[in-house]
């Protein structure tokens, strides 16, 4: 049977209060390369990671204003990854994209970023929970950016379309702080059966 949850609010708020016993990221993502994101996934096999397609700009990716690596696979309108910095290594996580129909009348909040979109520019992704939790059909979700850009939506490199952001009392930091506590409990969500399984070791 498949099981798709969705991260609570209030995991949100002890993981950003306790610092979710130092997982979560204290600074942006480094620059990474297609062997460090192919040998950096959780939740598919050696054989998925490897088929990945990965983005062709990575050198000219904004690193340093990024919190995680996120993608479309150009080639399958249904798929998304994301790579991230958690504890002491690199998390990364195939992820589904649930098909929609929102007309531009609707208005959509991503959970990480709390940017808010038209249409179809927020979207419920879901991961397959590591290890035998996710062979048993168990997923997590959650509502991001569609095109994963949430770092630059918070720092103000990237203005949605039609959208925007609520003013806020927090400084920069604090809400980058905010977002980084929000990932690493959707992390620490799709970990929670393998705290020791190696990177992409599921079994094709």
């Amino acid at each position: 049977m498949t099981t798709i949850s969705v991260v609570s609010p209030f995991l949100e708020l002890i993981t950003i209060c306790l610092g979710y016993l130092g997982n979560v990221p204290s600074g942006n993502v480094k620059a990474l390369s297609d062997r460090d994101i192919r040998t950096s996934f959780v939740n598919c096999s050696k054989g998925e990671a490897q088929r990945a397609a990965l983005p062709r700009d990575l050198a000219e990716r904004p690193w340093a204003d990024l919190d995680f690596l996120g993608w479309r696979d150009p080639g399958a309108p249904d798929r998304a990854y994301l790579v991230a910095e958690h504890g002491d290594r690199l998390v990364g996580v195939s992820l589904r994209i649930a098909a929609q129909r929102r007309g531009l009348l609707h208005r959509g909040m991503c959970s990480l970023c709390l940017t808010t979109h038209p249409g179809p520019g927020v979207t419920m992704m879901t991961g397959r929970r590591a290890g035998q939790a996710g062979r048993d059909g168990n997923s997590i979700g959650l509502y991001v950016c569609t095109d994963l850009a949430c770092s630059l939506y918070i720092r103000g490199k990237k203005r949605p379309e039609l959208g925007g952001r609520f003013d806020e009392t927090l400084s920069l930091d604090e809400q980058i702080g905010r977002t980084r506590g929000k990932l690493a409990a959707f992390l620490d969500q799709i970990l929670v059966s393998s705290a020791q399984q190696p990177a992409g070791t599921e079994p094709d």
